[in-house]
């Protein structure tokens, strides 16, 4: 019997933060892909996901999320009991206003946005449905090149950057204590995009970037363990 290539295998994501931008060209590309999309969207307004879902009927769900919110995370996980969910993926993030500004500039309520919002958020996200996810499955959040230390060798982006490096070694903590099981667990670095947070000055476009992105995700399935990877799937320095 010839195996299953789990890139190509369907199934259930669950999208974080995927009312618009790279979250919802994620759904739109696993919906293209056979996925079943399962996405939350911050407030009422209607988003591009909306529309996403009322062109895909039954293949698209959305639920409301803020994940800055511990109540409507344990809402969200309760509404979903019972769920079979391959994926795993947090997009949700944000970044400092004035991102020219020193560590030292920042104001502490700015800092601590940007801190809850990028790192403590997503790690919450992750602890609270974590047990909704195939053991096979896959855990993923969006980090970022600029979380590396590493490659940090002409600063900028202070508060942003050490948003994501905190993130990344939360998520390694978290991958300490799960050593041995079977999920593949992924820190994506999606590179600088044109999107409402890369700005228009990005080189790439979410047309070039996202079918990357999804192909690097499906391919790491069945590889236990943390990776930090590019959206071509190449190691980013921690």
């Amino acid at each position: 019997m010839t195996p299953i290539d789990p890139s190509k295998a369907t199934g259930t994501v669950l999208l974080v933060g995927a009312s618009r931008g790279l979250g919802h060209a994620m759904a739109a590309e696993f919906v293209a892909r056979g996925w079943t999309v399962i996405g939350t969207v911050r407030g009422t307004d209607r988003t591009p996901l909306h529309d996403l879902a009322q062109a895909h009927p039954g293949r698209v769900e959305i639920e409301p999320l803020d994940i800055t919110q511990p109540p409507e995370i344990a809402a969200l996980r309760q509404r979903l009991t019972g769920r079979g969910i391959d994926i795993l993926f947090v997009n949700a993030g944000t970044a400092n206003a004035n991102q020219d500004e020193t560590i030292a500039e920042v104001t502490t309520e700015e800092f601590t946005r940007v801190m809850v919002t990028n790192a403590l958020s997503p790690m919450r996200v992750v602890e609270a449905l974590q047990d909704l996810v195939s053991p096979a499955g896959m855990i993923g959040i969006m980090s970022s090149g600029q979380g590396s230390i590493a490659n940090n060798i002409k600063g900028g982006h202070e508060v942003y950057r050490g948003s994501k490096a905190a993130l990344n070694q939360y998520m390694r903590s978290y991958a300490a204590r799960h050593a041995g099981e079977p999920r593949a667990l992924i820190l994506m670095a999606p590179g600088w995009i044109r999107t409402g947070l890369g700005g228009p000055d990005a080189p790439f476009t979410m047309e070039e970037t996202v079918p990357q992105i999804v192909s690097t995700l499906l391919a790491q399935r069945g590889q236990p363990g943390l990776h930090y990877l590019d959206r071509e799937g190449h190691p980013v320095p921690w």
